[in-house]
């Protein structure tokens, strides 16, 4: 029996089940089981983003503009890298192809070669060739999943015009990268008119592909709009977290949010902020580089929780670094990280807030 139809089995009685329960009863048993996971540390990975433009290899050799963008990306790393940032968050400014594959791994070696980040890399969905041809160059990757309901992808449909981020295309992204051991952060968008049956659905057909194979370092749920109500938002992240359990990393991006709700993100089964980045990388003005940072820090504490930095590869993962990525890449996160998978030493840029 394949996982699809096992979920499909399950999903109805536990969308009922989790839609019967209060909130409050929700998030409770959401937070009994974080802490019984990953007890009080909330980690986040101080990022710097890099969208990458022009084409292929050859471009950056012979074109002066395409010179001008590598060198530029470079800076741009190195700045981060100087910042106090341990993550270079790569993506695409074009869909992927041959070109921008090749592109987006040169693009990645550099940065290794230069500086001390660790790529995540964020090229969309896809097939396990490619995957293979990126995995060298990464510490990890991210897939985007919009939902895995056929219904919402039909024409006329919320998501009919986003259909590589649908089911068939999303998941068998997240299945390809599998076969070649690739650690995915894989993104959850709600609120684009799916119902919390459907959410299941989704959630469900995730944690089937990772009962198989392990590869899935995090889960991160993202409002589609910020006015989206509280209360959906947090009703998600806990569901998430009772239908996958205490060791799975769950994350929701901090930007954007009012202070006492990061506290009830924290409480509905939130364990990681996901990236943070330092606000001046444009200019060099030398005033502070992380209030984002220095915010979530006081609302994580306020909240009874630690805050700590992690790699681009989750604690977990990064532990089992030989099985999960490239040789090379495995002991640089060996040699990076202390026996829970975190970075050896804090930065002296990020010093903890007064």
């Amino acid at each position: 029996m394949t996982g699809r139809r096992r979920s499909g089995r399950i999903t109805p009685k536990l969308a009922a089940l989790l839609d019967m329960l209060p909130l409050p009863a929700l998030m409770t048993a959401a937070e009994a089981l974080t802490l019984d996971g990953h007890g009080p540390v909330v980690t986040y990975s101080p990022a710097i983003d890099i969208r990458l433009t022009g084409t292929g290899r050859d471009a950056c050799r012979c074109c002066p503009a395409s010179k001008a963008a590598c060198d530029d990306m470079l800076d741009r790393a190195r700045r981060g890298a100087a910042l106090g940032c341990r993550e270079a968050n790569l993506t695409l400014e074009r869909p992927a192809n041959r070109a921008t594959l090749d592109r987006l791994a040169e693009a990645a070696e550099a940065i290794l070669g230069e500086t001390q980040l660790l790529p995540h890399l964020d090229p969309g969905p896809l097939m396990a060739a490619d995957y293979a041809r990126l995995r060298p160059f990464s510490a990890s990757m991210r897939v985007v999943l919009e939902s895995a309901s056929e219904r919402l992808c039909e024409p006329g449909a919320p998501l009919h015009h986003v259909a590589d981020m649908g089911p068939v295309r999303g998941l068998g992204a997240i299945r390809a990268a599998a076969r070649v051991r690739v650690p995915l952060t894989v993104s959850l968008t709600i609120g684009k008119g799916e119902d919390r049956t459907e959410r299941i659905e989704t959630l469900a057909a995730i944690r089937d592909v990772q009962r198989r194979h392990g590869h899935i370092q995090g889960i991160a749920i993202h409002p589609a709009r910020p006015e989206m109500p509280a209360e959906e938002l947090l009703w998600t992240i806990a569901a998430t977290r009772l239908i996958f359990g205490p060791a799975m990393t769950i994350q929701t991006p901090s930007d954007f949010q009012p202070a006492g709700m990061l506290r009830l993100l924290l409480k509905a089964g939130v364990n990681d902020w996901g990236g943070i980045r330092p606000d001046i990388i444009e200019t060099p003005d030398p005033g502070p580089a992380w209030s984002q940072r220095n915010f979530v820090e006081r609302e994580t504490r306020a909240a009874g929780r630690k805050l700590a930095e992690r790699l681009a590869i989750a604690p977990a993962h990064a532990l089992d670094a030989d099985r999960w990525t490239h040789p090379a890449m495995a002991r640089r996160i060996s040699r990076a990280v202390d026996a829970r998978g975190l970075p050896r030493r804090r930065r002296a840029h990020l010093t903890a807030v007064k």
